[in-house]
């Protein structure tokens, strides 16, 4: 610009052309800004805990409506308190003077009687048994004393049950060593150290060895198993818990890695022929021996953030897209609840066409990706697109489950431990956590309560499922 005279028309030109590309800059850095700070469990896989408090998000559930009222259904079985017919105790209250009167009805006759009947616990305390085991020498000079008891091997030991009940409060309710012994001493009047939890904790996982090995066989020879990751805190930093599931058995382990090396550590995938459903992540894709089904939740939860960014009144891409794969799900559903033998091929060929549409689209206004968020709407839409077949397995074979929900639930009492009692303090603590939990889920899946297995698991004798 010359002193003494304005800018000249190709210096302002250049101004506005410097001006423009720094709003696309600075417009493409507050779309990603906004992205960020509007991710949320429903949009992101971001957990509900992570949610702000005081910035909830509108409540739009991915879930569409099933027609049902809300609450309990017909045909729900209830677990409301019930009079029982043979209490443990009787007690009769007879009535005073008679309120009309006021004579004295000791000897009148009885002509009716309410039931009320209270449900509590008697109270509990520690049975100390001792074992004698006697010498006695026979004529011939030779001593033989008594057998102690199966299990019995120490001069003090604590029995099977104290060891379950510790057990549950530490691995089944997530209690710290130091809360769980301060629980055992306020509930029962035994006190217990933190190590004395912590060695009972070994020494039921070093009991888990062949129910780890035969259920690890038993999920890698299945025709379809769920497989998940989630961080855990050990010794201050970050580990990884990888979990196998199916619907009759659980195996969950923790390693240092999130990726191959962790995966392989537990032994299932890297053996497994089947059909593992997972959230997309690219090492499940490596093992190529495998087929896939992904998980549609997840594939909803970004469909979602993509319509978020876009403005109510418009239509999107993404929200077709969602309405299909929901509407693909319920077929499905519909199927197996009615008994059919397949899907309606007419209604299932409408869905596809319309989520392959709606996909296509997305690709298209996509395309430009001029921005990180329109990166990352293309790469989704192109993924939906390359990976369809992974995608809508569920719609071929019912065996299969649409989401991978049944891993989240497995993995997610391992982030609800760290959030109730903080992390671990050291590796081989963390395996033995996860292995006792692999126990307890695997029986859960076969109908049996936490703390009778837990008995059997203190008493040396740890419950093993039944081949089907």
């Amino acid at each position: 610009m010359s002193a003494g005279r304005g800018p000249s028309y190709e210096e302002l030109a250049a101004l506005v052309v410097r001006q423009a590309e720094r709003i696309e800059r600075l417009e493409a850095e507050v779309a990603e800004l906004k992205r960020l700070v509007g991710q949320n469990s429903r949009n992101s896989s971001k957990p509900p805990s992570s949610d702000s408090p005081f910035v909830k998000p509108a409540p739009k559930s991915l879930r569409r409506k099933s027609g049902m009222k809300p609450g309990g259904q017909p045909g729900h079985p209830g677990s409301t308190l019930a009079l029982v017919d043979n209490p443990n105790e009787r007690e009769r209250h007879e009535p005073g003077p008679c309120r009309g009167c006021g004579a004295n009805l000791a000897n009148a006759p009885e002509v009716g009687m309410e039931r009320r009947q209270v449900f509590d616990l008697p109270p509990v305390t520690v049975r100390v048994t001792e074992h004698q085991l006697i010498a006695r020498r026979c004529a011939c000079g030779t001593t033989t004393c008594g057998a102690a008891p199966e299990g019995v091997t120490a001069p003090v030991q604590y029995g099977p049950r104290i060891t379950a009940i510790i057990l549950y409060l530490y691995v089944g309710q997530f209690l710290s060593k130091k809360r769980t012994a301060q629980a055992l001493a306020e509930l029962f009047g035994s006190p217990v150290s933190e190590g004395t939890v912590a060695t009972m904790a070994k020494r039921a996982a070093d009991g888990l060895d062949g129910f780890l090995s035969e259920v690890t066989d038993r999920i890698a020879e299945s025709e379809v198993a769920g497989f998940d990751e989630t961080g855990l805190r050990v010794a201050g930093r970050l580990h990884w818990v990888h979990c196998a599931r199916t619907g009759k058995y659980t195996l969950i382990t923790c390693h240092p890695k999130r990726g191959s090396e962790g995966i392989d550590d537990a032994g299932v995938l890297s053996r497994f022929r089947g059909v593992a459903v997972h959230d997309a992540w690219a090492p499940y894709d490596s093992y190529v021996d495998v087929e896939h089904q992904l998980c549609c939740a997840h594939a909803l939860r970004e469909l979602q953030a993509v319509a978020d960014t876009m403005p109510d009144a418009d239509w999107c891409w993404a929200t077709q897209a969602a309405d299909a794969l929901v509407a693909m799900q319920k077929l499905v559903g519909q199927a197996i609840a009615t008994g059919a033998d397949a899907i309606d091929p007419d209604a299932l060929a409408e869905q596809v066409r319309h989520f392959r549409s709606a996909v296509q689209i997305g690709i298209t206004s996509t395309a430009a990706r001029s921005n990180k968020v329109m990166k990352k709407h293309n790469a989704l839409a192109r993924r939906l697109t390359d990976r369809q077949d992974d995608y809508l397995r569920f719609t071929i074979d019912w065996r299969i489950p649409a989401d991978n929900n049944g891993s989240e639930r497995d993995i997610r009492m391992i982030k609800l431990r760290q959030k109730v009692s903080g992390c671990l303090r050291s590796l081989t603590g963390a395996k033995q956590f996860c292995a006792i939990r692999s126990h307890l889920s695997t029986a859960a899946k076969h109908g049996r309560n936490f703390f009778d297995t837990l008995i059997m698991l203190a008493d040396g004798h740890p419950w093993l499922p039944a081949h089907s």
